[in-house]
């Protein structure tokens, strides 16, 4: 009876440690990218803004594919194109890229997120951002509402 005991108990212990070595994979793979310092400014025509925010991904190489607001509305992932008479295009893309072991700024001059037909952003509110990536699943973050024009946070001050 001991030694069956003894058996069992190192066969539960096998089978911990497998499971703890499985939990840590996923844990790691869904802890490699850390969203930070989003924000959104207050809308000048209503429903229409832009966000920014910092992806940093310590893994493996991803996509950001699409995004949703708490305050309903539609978000395209934009890209810089072209420079024309010293302005920069921007376009729609499918998605934007997060390499592996890097720091993706979205920002007015690079890839940004475009907010159109949202319902209602007050200067110093909060709107939820759920952020869809190809391999690390959904992120939701908190964006604060900003005011650049009364001394509100803008993307060069966070």
């Amino acid at each position: 009876m001991r030694r069956l005991m003894s058996v069992l108990g190192i066969a539960g212990a096998v089978l911990l440690a497998a499971l703890g070595v499985n939990g840590c994979a996923s844990a790691s793979a869904a802890s490699s990218l850390n969203v930070s310092s989003a924000y959104v400014p207050q809308p000048t025509t209503p429903g229409i803004t832009v966000a920014y925010l910092d992806i940093r991904n310590n893994g493996r190489a991803d996509r950001l594919i699409a995004v949703h607001t708490s305050v309903g509305g539609t978000v395209q992932l934009r890209a810089p194109g072209a420079r024309h008479a010293g302005m920069l295009s921007m376009h729609t893309v499918a998605d934007i890229p997060i390499p592996a072991n890097s720091l993706v700024q979205l920002n007015p001059d690079s890839y940004h997120l475009l907010i159109t037909g949202a319902g209602l952003m007050r200067d110093g509110k909060d709107i939820m951002l759920q952020l869809t990536f190809a391999n690390a699943g959904t992120i939701t973050v908190i964006a604060l509402v900003t005011n650049p024009e009364t001394g509100g946070g803008s993307y060069f001050l966070n």
